[in-house]
């Protein structure tokens, strides 16, 4: 079994079999013609099916959740802080929108805004978007990936086993790529066996597989160009993060924090796959990349190997921190943005300190990995709440000064506005309701935790809120430039929470938790919140009956784009939240939204269907609504979700007659 405290020099490339190709279309996904327009309560056609997965026995996925060689890319000079970019695509500062119709990456620009200059379908005109065509993939797991598109091609990436797929704006199928990772990595995934997606950079595309292998493969022919093992799953550690191109250097993350497994962000080589650097989020400074550039804001992040010296013993070799969410990068600064989850175990009495550095976000030199500055925004992490949500960079006046911020919808329930410069909290608003504590000090950076909630082993604490999943999880928010308005889909979710003894078998459950989740104040559990963050309160809000569990998408035509875990994919103003149009999809949508133009001129809209995840296990995994501890709890609050969808994976593209 390897070590967990391996170095990047013992990580190789692994440059494995040439797969097969498919180059016949599927014969599932035709093309949709002269479909009505659904009607505003939703109506419309509806997707076809392809044939299950083989999916895992409930019980033994059931368990895991508990717990919790091709052509060289192309040159780039080292001083050259501008982003790569694909034909035509406008970049400026990494914060331009792709007003080509191109969409390269899940995060839609490097600054992570998900807004699209593109204004044809537009909020008078909106209600009139139809149906031009479904793709079944043939997986029936949640589908979290966020379709790309690139001169004339679609590419989507499915969970477990992670089939890519190149598909024609006409909905025929040009080839797929299929990795072949180990089955056995299943059994070791948190929180479903999900994806988030692929991303596009000069003629190649990459992505992660679930066994924690990323690869490179020709876009143009779907053939593999080099193959890279980053992690092991014998001790737990997966890949589900969509990855980061900058600078010649593909960044990755792993996931498993619930297994005990030490976490790292490690960049490889573009043209090779041959690690580049590898930074921990636990252990001594020389692991963690942090040098004499290192400036954080606040002291309590100032001293040396504070990596160690926060944790009890050894406890930081097994200690979390994982990195599975999105990165979001500024080429003017050349710093990398990454949020880093949970210590290990959740039961927080196993690890006394403030267990550094979990469970708050490093700005990092994409070139070396060295940190620039860290803030954690959870130190001690009592209930999961990690740091792992995305950091939207975003240039703002405040008090009449121009600042260069990051904003960050946390888990914890504040909305973060920081000084990207720097790592200054600015200010920390609660954003939904919360009772875990009483407030962020913006003097000590530090929240102030709620004595009367916390936790203890063998003792039951009622009515926690936000629940383990946050005020919002992974799921990415989006941001207008027009409106000035940060769109965040997220939940309601409070939990009952039982601290219990955790022991570490490499492989296995490591979290010392029992947990129960309910609907939060108002017996709804879902969101979608336009947040204001200059005068830092919410211009509207919409409440749904489930999670809103999706992506969100901003236009330039004053519409915003998100799903609902009953398959309702929904536009509404972007100004005032008003419901503009909505289409019933065969199942639950957990994805990230897309658009773009195709060569005809039309602008397009794909998302796609796949209800699972954290959130969706009880359909995903058929899991078992009497129990309420199942699923790390989740299933308590979900219980009634099989009554209104059920599995799914197609592709939906939309477009204006």
């Amino acid at each position: 079994m390897d070590d967990p405290r391996r170095t990047a020099a013992d990580l190789g490339t692994d440059h494995c079999r040439r797969p097969e190709r498919e180059t016949v279309a599927h014969p599932t996904n035709q093309p949709v013609n002269n479909q009505a327009a659904p009607s505003i309560d939703g109506g419309g056609p509806r997707p076809s099916r392809g044939a299950a997965s083989k999916l895992l026995r409930a019980g033994v996925l059931a368990a895991a959740l508990l717990a919790a060689c091709g052509r060289p890319a192309r040159e780039r000079a080292s001083g050259d802080t501008k982003p790569p970019s694909p034909s035509g695509l406008v970049a400026s500062n990494g914060r331009a929108v792709a007003t080509d119709g191109q969409w390269v990456r899940p995060t839609g620009d490097y600054a992570g805004t998900r807004f699209s200059g593109l204004d044809q379908i537009n909020a008078s005109n909106v209600r009139g978007l139809r149906l031009a065509w479904t793709f079944s993939t043939g997986v029936l797991r949640g589908q979290e990936a966020a379709p790309l598109y690139v001169d004339g091609t679609i590419y989507v990436v499915t969970p477990f086993p992670n089939l890519l797929y190149a598909i024609g704006l006409d909905g025929t199928l040009k080839w797929t790529y299929r990795p072949q990772p180990m089955t056995a990595a299943q059994g070791v995934a948190c929180c479903d066996v999900v994806n988030r997606g692929v991303v596009y950079d000069a003629g190649r595309l990459f992505y992660n597989t679930l066994d924690a292998q990323t690869v490179a493969v020709d876009a143009a022919t779907g053939r593999e160009v080099w193959r890279a093992r980053v992690g092991d799953i014998n001790i737990g550690e997966t890949v589900t993060m969509a990855p980061l191109v900058v600078r010649g250097k593909v960044i990755v993350g792993n996931s498993g924090g619930e297994m005990g497994v030490r976490g790292w962000l490690t960049a490889l080589d573009e043209a090779t796959g041959k690690v580049a650097w590898r930074a921990y989020a636990t252990g001594p400074d020389a692991d963690v990349l942090i040098g004499p550039g290192f400036h954080p804001f606040y002291p309590q992040d100032r001293g040396r190997d504070l990596g160690v010296k926060t944790w009890p013993g050894d406890a930081w070799k097994i200690g979390g921190g994982t990195a599975w969410g999105f990165l979001t990068y500024d080429p003017e600064l050349n710093l990398l943005f990454a949020g880093v989850a949970n210590p290990g175990p959740w039961n927080a009495e196993a690890r006394p300190g403030d267990n550094k550095w979990t469970a708050g976000v490093f700005a990092r030199n994409p070139d070396d990995g060295q940190a620039a500055w860290y803030y954690q925004y959870n130190p001690h992490d009592l209930w999961d709440y990690d740091g792992i949500n995305e950091n939207v960079v975003v240039d703002l006046t405040l008090g009449g000064r121009a600042r260069k911020t990051l904003l960050h919808p946390d888990r914890n329930g504040y909305l973060y506005v920081m000084d990207r410069t720097s790592g200054e909290v600015i200010s920390a608003t609660p954003f939904v309701h919360l009772n875990s504590t009483l407030g962020v000090d913006l003097r000590t950076g530090r929240p102030t935790e709620n004595q009367a909630l916390h936790p203890s082993t063998g003792k039951v604490v009622r009515g926690i809120c936000p629940a383990a999943p946050g005020a919002k999880d992974w799921q990415p928010s989006s941001w207008s430039p027009r409106t000035q308005l940060l769109y965040i889909p997220h939940q309601n979710l409070c939990m009952d929470y039982e601290g219990v003894e955790a022991n570490y078998i490499a492989g296995t459950p490591y979290v010392g938790a029992n947990v129960k989740m309910f609907a939060g104040p108002g017996g709804y559990r879902g969101l979608f919140t336009a947040w204001d963050p200059v005068k830092r309160r919410p211009a509207w809000q919409l409440t749904e009956r489930f999670p809103v569990w999706s992506g969100a998408l901003a236009t330039a035509g004053d519409v915003v784009f998100y799903g609902t875990m009953d398959g309702f994919f929904k536009a509404v103003d972007a100004r005032t939240g008003r419901l503009l149009w909505q289409f019933k999809t065969g199942s639950g949508i957990i994805s990230q939204p897309t658009t773009f133009r195709g060569p005809d001129g039309r602008q397009y809209v794909a998302v796609l269907d796949g209800v699972g995840g954290w959130s969706g296990a009880i359909v995903a995994a058929g899991l078992d609504a009497r129990d309420s501890s199942s699923a790390l709890g989740m299933i308590n609050a979900m219980k009634d979700l099989p009554q209104y969808t059920t599995k799914g994976g197609s592709l939906y593209v939309f477009a204006l007659p």
